[in-house]
């Protein structure tokens, strides 16, 4: 097997545009090197998240966060190029999906990566690799921000609906047994609706927190995918949440006025502003049992990755230009290499 592989990597800290290069000479993983319970997979597909991108932006922070060159992105469908002694599940030639740790050096835009046993699991061999390499971190973002919360028959609130999470988060929460209502723009009301969401608000000509407010205290969870404005947010939410309701947070941003504006949510009291109800900031974790959750459901024509573009391997900048932008409707996806 050759040494050297291509992969797209940050090679400082700093915008992306100017720091992240291909390099054709990074080493490649062995099957000699892998653990017990690791597998090697040469990647087909991977799909971009605004944390690959946040993180090195967060500029000196980052180098105390993150080692760099640090070959970028999180999420991936492939085929299986060599298992460990101990793995049982899949063989070589066997696909895949994955999710890598965004805080480690290998990243799946990258032609091999090693994933253990937590950060993947198998899919049949029809399966679209594109919507594969979508639902790492938005899907486990999404089951892990509702499952525990909620169950059949509950109503809950998703606010930024149509994003590459709340794609996933309509379709988790109607497999979980939910009433689904989101929030998006007049543009994409039409891909929630197709997704399965039950209401959609429509930010654009109509007041978020003013329509919630109306309907009263009937939803049993809000998942915040935006992150803009939570602190207002928040303060409201017992005018449209349950008592025991949560609000989680999910898209607040890596910087340090998130952080701040999250501290004085979690320490305000309401008569100085804050909320009643429970306020979290949502960690997502890799997980083998929620990721063959995922999977299952992928395999099964129950959860579909909402793919907005595609990109080839060489045009990765170009990818991240677009994402950048904040208006992707699904994921967007490069594609690294063919299945055969």
């Amino acid at each position: 097997m050759a040494k050297h592989m291509r992969a797209w990597q940050c090679v400082r800290h700093g915008n992306i545009a100017s720091g992240l290069k291909l390099n054709d000479k990074a080493s490649r993983p062995s099957a000699q090197s892998l653990k017990a319970n690791e597998i090697l997979i040469k990647v087909v597909s991977a799909t971009l998240n605004p944390a690959d991108y946040k993180l090195p932006e967060m500029g000196i922070m980052a180098r105390g966060i993150v080692s760099f060159p640090k070959t970028i992105g999180m999420d991936l469908g492939g085929q299986v190029a060599a298992v460990g002694k101990g793995v049982t599940d899949v063989k070589i030639g066997d696909s895949v999906l994955s999710r890598l740790d965004p805080l480690k050096a290998p990243g799946s835009l990258s032609e091999y990566v090693v994933a253990p046993r937590e950060g993947y699991a198998p899919v049949s061999k029809d399966t679209d690799l594109d919507w594969a390499a979508g639902v790492g971190t938005g899907g486990l973002t999404a089951y892990q921000s509702i499952k525990p919360y909620v169950k059949p028959g509950d109503k809950i609130f998703i606010n930024g609906g149509s994003g590459g999470t709340g794609t996933f988060g309509i379709q988790i929460g109607k497999l979980l047994g939910c009433h689904v209502t989101v929030s998006c723009s007049t543009a994409k009301a039409a891909l929630c609706k197709d997704l399965g969401a039950d209401q959609v608000i429509d930010y654009k000509t109509t007041d978020v927190l003013e329509a919630l407010s109306k309907e009263g205290p009937v939803y049993n969870l809000f998942i915040d995918n935006i992150g803009t404005s939570f602190r207002r947010l928040h303060a409201s939410s017992s005018a449209f949440l349950a008592p025991e309701a949560p609000f989680v947070l999910i898209g607040g941003g890596m910087t340090l006025t998130t952080v701040v504006q999250v501290s004085s949510v979690l320490l305000l009291p309401r008569m100085l502003g804050g909320g009643k109800n429970k306020f979290m900031m949502h960690a997502t974790r890799s997980s083998r049992e929620d990721l063959s959750q995922l999977a299952q459901w992928l395999v099964e024509g129950k959860l579909r990755t909402a793919v907005e573009s595609t990109y080839e391997f060489a045009d990765v900048l170009k990818a991240y230009e677009h994402l950048k932008k904040g208006s992707a409707a699904g994921k967007v996806v490069v594609h690294v290499a063919p299945k055969t």
